[in-house]
């Protein structure tokens, strides 16, 4: 798990802003968390490998 953090600014519309933070405090969730999650997806689906990556045994995901 990562022990440094860093910010991240985006810009949204702020309709499709509610939308996601409602959503998201409908399943108990942070909207940091949520996004932390998409950017590991997005990164594992590219390949992308990071030093912070959780090591798992072969053949496990």
């Amino acid at each position: 798990m990562e022990t440094k953090t860093a910010r991240l600014t985006i810009l949204i519309d702020p309709i499709k802003k509610k939308a996601f933070e409602d959503l998201c405090e409908a399943q108990d969730l942070t909207s940091s968390q949520v996004v932390r999650q998409l950017i590991r997806e997005y990164l594992e689906r590219h390949q992308v490998d990071y030093a912070s990556k959780a090591k798992l045994p072969r053949g496990q995901k």
